[in-house]
């Protein structure tokens, strides 16, 4: 099929584990009963994002995927025939742990798992502390409704990440992702910052010819001075914003895609075609700092 309606959940999240699982399965169910075929849960929905410390009391919110939560996500997916794309905290082994996100098929079943490649340390992002670099490299996943290719947050400003996502073949690029602004920053900067965020993900869009779907999380955290900006959104293959959700509110949004574009976008922009891959060698290298 090339029609798909995509789905988003934004939420805002609190201290209590099971109590965001059990909102995120309410948006679920009711973004299905809007049609949704493929549903996207945000980037650590199952809790607040606490990267913001390095806290080994926190390595307590980890567990196995599959695991608890899958288990739950799975139940919802078959009960109502739709993908669930669900970024958690994997406990992988004693004391090795990723940033992972399943990807559950419509009829319950668990397809495999994408685990983080790029792993931020900022400033209230310290998600080295937490998290081991992705070792299963890019994925696609095959879903009763599209070909998908699921990357998390940091991996979004990596247009490498997304051009060997797309040449596997996934049709459509999803990003669970979890960015704010702090409260402190002035308006000015937000309004560059975010624009820089939607930015590059329609540039790879744009780039690769296929449909991509950001979903972050929403509200106030770190005792008020980290606002997640939510804003969370959908772009077509030629990088217009189909939809774009609020900085300040939850939402629940299902919008029908065409995957068939890509072919229109991709025949008229031949970008694929014209890849120049004998000369791309050097971009292996770290830096490029020697003749």
């Amino acid at each position: 099929m090339t029609k798909v309606k995509v789905g988003l959940v934004q939420n805002t999240c609190v201290a209590d584990k099971q109590e965001n699982l059990e909102k995120a399965i309410s948006g679920i169910k009711k973004a299905a009963g809007q049609g949704v075929q493929i549903v996207c849960l945000q980037e650590l929905f199952t809790s607040l994002y606490f990267c913001d410390t390095e806290d080994y009391d926190n390595f307590a919110l980890a567990e196995a995927i599959p695991g608890p939560s899958t288990d739950a996500l799975c139940e919802v997916a078959a009960a109502h025939g739709v993908v669930v794309i669900a970024s958690l905290f994997e406990k992988r082994a004693q004391g090795l742990y990723h940033n992972t996100t399943a990807v559950i098929d419509a009829d319950g079943r668990y397809l495999g798992k994408y685990r983080k490649m790029h792993i931020p340390d900022d400033p209230a992002y310290y998600e080295k502390f937490y998290f081991t670099p992705g070792d299963l490299g890019y994925k696609v996943f095959r879903t009763r409704y599209a070909t998908i290719g699921v990357l998390i947050c940091w991996d979004q400003w990596y247009p490498e990440a997304a051009r060997i996502t797309s040449l596997m073949g996934a049709e459509i690029l999803f990003y669970p992702t979890a960015i704010g602004w702090a409260t402190s920053q002035d308006e000015d900067t937000n309004t560059e910052q975010y624009n820089a965020w939607q930015t590059i993900q329609r540039s790879h869009a744009v780039a690769n010819g296929v449909h991509v779907v950001s979903v972050n999380r929403v509200g106030y955290e770190q005792d008020g001075a980290m606002k997640f900006w939510g804003g969370s959104f959908i772009s077509n293959p030629f990088g217009t914003v189909l939809y774009q959700a609020s900085h300040e509110d939850e939402e629940i949004v299902v919008h029908e895609i065409n995957t068939a574009k890509s072919d229109v976008y991709r025949t008229h922009w031949p970008f694929l075609r014209d890849r120049r891959i004998d000369s791309y060698q050097p971009i292996t290298r770290r830096f490029i700092d020697e003749s």
